[in-house]
């Protein structure tokens, strides 16, 4: 297997158009090529810019999970550091997760930030949002976002080899008239949904509003998640 290492965007057209292989770190990958074989060509992005920033409202593709720190926004952070062990946060990407995992453990958080990636087609780079990105697998180059007001995630517990554990992501966000409305993302299972709902009014509310969603569906041992932490990023701002 020969690995290109691009380091401008029209090289990685170039590698793209010669049918490489996108990788990261491989972890999802380099036990289905120990069995079936090894591609000819394989690309990183690991020494192109644009997909390896870290800053407070971006974040690249093919950034490592364990280096995904206190610069970006706290629901970002925890959901990185929640994922497989130290070992693999060493090596595992932002572009890996999100578009080559079944699990997309970021997706939740990355959703709640109402993140916008970039990806790249054969002709240019281009903004999309992460509905498309999921479900066409494109070439993801990173994040950007707007930093919200408050964050917060929650991963519960799970028995090795069994189901996806539970997640809820939150993130409350000002508009330019001062509103503030919360996004909830739920990771059930395999699926991911997520809402948003007013919040200047309250817990009662925002509960109210959740329910009459698709969150609102959900078994009774999520809706309880969700209402905890809810509960738990309103009183943050309340201690604001």
């Amino acid at each position: 297997m020969l690995l290109r290492l691009p380091t401008t965007v029209s090289e990685v057209q170039e590698c793209m158009a010669e049918g490489a292989v996108p990788i990261g770190g491989a972890t999802l990958v380099w036990a289905g090529w120990q069995r079936d074989g090894f591609p000819a060509l394989a690309m990183s992005l690991r020494d192109l810019p644009e997909a390896t920033v870290v800053e407070p409202e971006a974040l690249g593709a093919a950034v490592v999970l364990h280096r995904i720190d206190d610069r970006v926004p706290e629901v970002l952070r925890r959901a990185a550091g929640t994922v497989g062990t130290g070992a693999v946060r060493r090596t595992a990407t932002v572009g890996g997760n999100i578009v080559g995992s079944s699990l997309r453990c970021l997706l939740p958080a990355a959703l709640v930030l109402d993140a916008r990636p970039t990806v790249l087609g054969p002709d240019r780079a281009y903004e999309t949002d992460l509905a498309e990105v999921v479900a066409k697998r494109h070439l993801l180059l990173g994040l950007r976002w707007r930093t919200p007001t408050a964050s917060g995630y929650r991963k519960e517990p799970a028995e090795a080899g069994g189901p996806p554990p539970l997640v809820v992501a939150t993130a409350v966000h000002a508009d330019d008239e001062g509103r503030h409305h919360l996004r909830v993302a739920v990771r059930d299972g395999y699926e991911v949904l997520s809402e948003t709902a007013p919040c200047d009014e309250g817990a009662d509310q925002v509960l109210g509003a959740l329910e009459r969603t698709d969150i609102g569906a959900l078994h009774s041992a999520a809706r309880d998640v969700v209402r905890s932490q809810v509960a738990d990023i309103l009183d943050s701002l309340s201690d604001r």
